[in-house]
């Protein structure tokens, strides 16, 4: 069984993490999972700077007060814009503002953002004193423990300690190096050698500063081996794939009981959210498909996820198709 962090160790509010994934950690699926845990911090998506200050601030920006806490994560490199993201990212109500300098795609890059810019800790150190004095926010940084053929331990540890002299006291290390060229995004999730090991070295190197790390983490039993080394743990794909993980973080992590008593309670818990939306016009396909593994390994669950991705019974449908796909799983939740 897995055990729970004992009474002395209660934790700081970013000792478990839910990772900012592009087109997955938007406002539908930040709602449902703060029906599993209400301590995970949580990040959106990455926002780039330009569909901040250019675009709809209401499509990227807006959240429901029960996410707190919440951290926008921006991608940019412009220290005047993220400074003036970061302002109106306070004004809007996030804890935090995460800068993304970790995410490898090519799209990215071609922005000058995302993991090219561990190549130019000193441009990376200009942005985080910009946005510092534009806001009364934590400013923290995600970013990968090398680039390319760079694998020496050295890189990652003197990028860390320039940018921990602008006061920057939080850092979320993926551990592994980012391949600019020739691995696509997913490619880069898997291939690159997992260093854990390095992000160990960097909390012994740095005792002071809050070290989360990320990468490869599937189970609890391996999140809550990590405490032993770093602050905090972050975990993207299993806790959007397997969404009823996150049902044992309060309890795990932070000492508190567990958010629902079943994967029946969470979306019933959801119900007057999801009519809200659909009222104003949301299509449930677009709130479904984040639901979709919730009843990973339950009986029944192979038809609540096929009823919830089936085009044709999505259109126009509302409430009661959620209601059909909850009545083909099992109500005890046996695992099948």
């Amino acid at each position: 069984m897995t055990q729970t962090l004992t009474d002395t160790a209660l934790p700081a509010r970013r000792r478990f993490c839910v990772a900012p994934m592009l087109d997955w950690t938007d406002r539908f699926y930040r709602r449902f999972a703060r029906e599993l845990s209400s301590q995970a911090f949580l990040y959106t998506e990455m926002v780039n700077t330009g569909a901040i200050l250019h675009g709809d601030q209401q499509r990227h920006l807006r959240f429901d007060a029960i996410e707190h806490p919440l951290a926008l994560q921006l991608g940019g490199s412009d220290p005047a814009d993220l400074a003036r993201c970061a302002k109106i990212a306070e004004a809007w109500g996030y804890d935090e503002v995460n800068l993304n300098v970790g995410c490898p795609s090519e799209r990215v890059q071609s922005g000058s953002f995302g993991a090219c810019l561990m190549l130019e800790p000193a441009l990376v150190g200009d942005c985080l004193r910009a946005m510092q004095d534009a806001c009364s926010l934590d400013i923290t940084v995600k970013h990968r423990i090398g680039i390319d053929a760079v694998e020496d331990y050295g890189f990652v540890r003197d990028f860390l300690g320039q940018l921990a002299d602008t006061g920057c006291n939080t850092f979320i290390v993926h551990a592994r190096n980012a391949i600019l060229k020739g691995l696509s995004p997913k490619e880069n999730r898997e291939i690159p050698p997992l260093k854990y090991h390095y992000v160990h070295r960097l909390k012994a190197d740095f005792p002071d500063l809050e070290i989360i790390i990320n990468g490869g983490l599937t189970s609890h039993e391996a999140c809550l081996a990590q405490l032993a080394h770093v602050d905090g743990v972050m975990v993207g794909r299993e806790a959007y794939h397997n969404p009823w993980f996150l049902n044992e973080v309060d309890r795990l992590y932070y000492g508190a009981g567990s958010a629902a008593a079943s994967r029946h309670a969470v979306i019933h818990a959801l119900r007057d959210f999801i009519e809200a939306e659909l009222v104003a016009g949301v299509p449930l396909r677009i709130i479904a498909r984040h639901l979709l593994g919730l009843f990973h390994g339950v009986r029944g669950g192979r038809q609540w996820r096929r009823m919830l991705s089936d085009a044709t019974l999505l259109k126009n449908a509302g409430w009661p198709l959620i209601e059909a796909a909850l009545a083909a799983v099992e109500t005890n939740e046996e695992p099948s």
